[in-house]
């Protein structure tokens, strides 16, 4: 890591069907060995089924859904005199998106529905109803947070 400088953000061009730079990100993510247009059609071909069941508007349904699964808490490693304590921290918005985009997929390809479009749709209604994999990942973290509260004073 350069000590110079941070590292300069790039600006991710907003997807081709909805205009959205969250739900690029997320392709982007999704994405394996370069193959976007695979990505795009796993990602799109989910939103069409969260919308054939919920009858709202896709990426409306996908933000509500990464809102669900956002932490606001998270806990990092902290040395104090040759202990290693666990203090609770507020996470960044930037840090909140990208974990939040990181447990949904990860999430979703651990489900064991047949193709990753359904296995995405699945995931995704799961997180609008507040259940699945990606929330309890959320639920879990502000637990061990609020476990640990009493190192918050090591907060740096």
């Amino acid at each position: 890591m350069s000590r110079r400088h941070r590292a300069e953000k790039r600006e991710i061009l907003p997807d081709a069907k909805y205009g959205d730079k969250i739900l690029s990100k997320f392709m982007n993510n999704l994405m394996l060995d370069g193959k976007k247009s695979v990505a795009e059609r796993i990602v799109y071909g989910a939103l069409d089924r969260v919308e054939d069941k919920t009858k709202r508007a896709p990426v409306e349904v996908f933000h509500e859904a990464l809102e669900n699964i956002k932490p606001s808490v998270e806990v990092r490693s902290r040395r104090v005199g040759g202990a290693t304590y666990q203090i609770p921290v507020e996470v960044r918005v930037e840090r909140r998106e990208a974990l939040a985009i990181r447990w949904l997929i990860t999430a979703s390809r651990k489900r064991n529905e047949n193709t990753m479009e359904e296995r995405l749709a699945g995931e995704l209604m799961d997180a609008i109803n507040s259940r699945g994999t990606a929330v309890k990942k959320r639920e879990d973290t502000h637990k061990m947070a609020d476990a640990n509260k009493a190192f918050s004073h090591y907060r740096w």
